[in-house]
């Protein structure tokens, strides 16, 4: 499986159930790296899309909890296991804070969108510089978009 994130230089996802920032560049990246794959997310990062509705062109896979939650266009589980036994290899771990935490054991490419700022944040992603199990595979150029720097950096397991 694969995850993509956008994290400023703390590691930061978001604050207050949103994310950093939303930069075009790194929307249109998203887009162009997820369509057609299956999507693992929690039902907070689902509240985050456009209207609360699930992504078009690809299957959106959602972890709640939450008995009464059922989006149209999306399936819904109650539990991780479940949810990994429906979804394919090529899935892509797209959030929340949680989500990334229980599945980036069972990934093995992660896309990460480094912002070279910080702001103020209440949850994060896992420093992957720091873990020994992670690669720094490929680097991209310094891009510029709203005032902000940015790279992309694609990581994968040693």
């Amino acid at each position: 499986m694969n995850m993509i994130v956008a994290v400023d230089e703390n590691w930061a996802i978001g604050k207050g159930g949103e994310q950093l920032i939303y930069i075009s560049a790194d929307l249109k990246r998203f887009k162009a790296l997820t369509m057609g794959h299956p999507l693992i997310l929690g039902r907070k990062t689902l509240a985050t899309f456009p209207g609360g509705k699930p992504l078009k062109g690809r299957r959106n896979l959602i972890l709640s909890r939450n008995p009464d939650f059922a989006p149209e266009g999306a399936e819904v589980y109650r539990d991780m296991e479940s949810l990994l036994a429906d979804a394919s290899e090529d899935a892509f771990v797209i959030g929340g804070a949680e989500v990334y935490r229980e599945l980036l054991g069972r990934c093995d490419t992660v896309y990460v969108t480094k912002l070279h700022a910080a702001w103020p944040a209440d949850c994060w992603f896992p420093n992957l510089d720091e873990d020994p199990a992670w690669i720094a595979e490929e680097e991209g150029e310094v891009l510029e978009e709203q005032g902000v720097e940015f790279h992309y950096v694609t990581y994968r397991k040693a």
